[in-house]
């Protein structure tokens, strides 16, 4: 009886990658050429059949003028989990795949050692040592602190598990409810009832200014606003006000605008802890990355559906 020829047997699957890690990742798939090229260079002719493409990591300028050259483009494979860049600008039936499960670990860590940071007065602390004073006094603690997390995803769920060593309570809020999570709706009646509000969602038009005057005024006097999204989710002008106050804190690893421009009044906001959008950048992001990534071109090239795929605006 003769053997069945699958998908892999039968086609070579040319997939152009962004760095040599991804060529290494991607050789060990069966039936996956990976052609590497240079962003912002002519594509290589040997990469110019490919079916698939992946960007390189936060990706900010237009990939249309990559689209238009290959006319065998069935797939767009993102290295990252925010795929806000290529919504709308895929062509019209080419799949498009985040990496959705590579960074929600890291972001997730980022998020605890924020919440530490401010609870513990690290800041303040550090503050201090620089000047030489020996600053003794008590802090507050992550300890039996309510958090609402705003984002049922991957990254959500990453935080909830790693809050709950910690002794601190953990409620999920996604597009719409459903077992064990709260609908987006119920937001009003459940803010003033949360120290921390921990910002997780995709960068959409529905999620643009999430975060406004009417959202920060809701939260409870003294809470956290912690955003690990992206910085258009929050009104940048409405947190500066509260921050301004004192009536709220926040940690903030994107900003609106990115980066954050040198005069920018964040840069001195009191109760503010800021980082440059590195949540997810730290040591073997990118092996995670092409992980997640040799996974998700492994199934389409065996004729399945890539599990991240993204429907509508996500």
């Amino acid at each position: 009886m003769p053997a069945i020829l699958t998908y892999v047997d039968l086609v070579t699957l040319t997939v152009l990658v962004p760095d040599e890690f991804g060529v290494q990742a991607l050789s060990q798939v069966d039936g996956v050429r990976p052609v590497r090229y240079t962003p912002g260079e002519e594509l290589p002719a040997e990469g110019l059949d490919a079916e698939v493409l992946v960007p390189r990591f936060l990706a900010g300028t237009d990939p249309r003028d990559v689209f238009a050259q290959l006319p065998n483009l069935k797939l767009v494979q993102l290295l990252s989990a925010g795929a806000e860049n290529f919504v709308g600008r895929v062509p019209d039936g080419v799949l498009l795949s985040t990496c959705r499960g590579a960074h929600g670990g890291s972001t997730a860590e980022w998020a605890i050692g924020a919440l530490i940071a401010i609870y513990r007065d690290f800041l303040v602390f550090e503050r201090a040592r620089a000047e030489g004073r020996w600053d003794y006094h008590l802090t507050d603690t992550l300890q039996d602190k309510k958090v609402l997390i705003i984002g049922a995803g991957d990254l959500g769920e990453q935080l909830r598990r790693r809050l709950e060593p910690f002794d601190a309570t953990a409620t999920l809020v996604g597009r719409t409810a459903r077992d064990g999570v709260h609908g987006v709706d119920e937001l009003p009646a459940l803010l003033p009832e949360f120290d921390a509000v921990v910002v997780f969602t995709p960068m959409t038009e529905e999620t643009r200014h999430l975060v406004d005057a009417k959202f920060l005024a809701a939260m409870k006097d003294g809470a956290i606003l912690v955003n690990g999204a992206r910085g258009p989710v929050v009104d940048t002008d409405a947190l500066l006000a509260e921050l301004t106050s004192g009536r709220l804190r926040a940690a903030l690893d994107v900003t609106d605008p990115e980066p954050l421009p040198e005069d920018h009044p964040l840069w001195t906001a009191p109760g503010l802890f800021l980082t440059p959008h590195v949540a997810g950048s730290c040591t073997g992001h990118t092996r995670r990355a092409y992980a997640v990534v040799a996974s998700e071109i492994a199934r389409y090239g065996a004729g399945e559906r890539p599990r991240n795929l993204v429907n509508g605006t996500y």
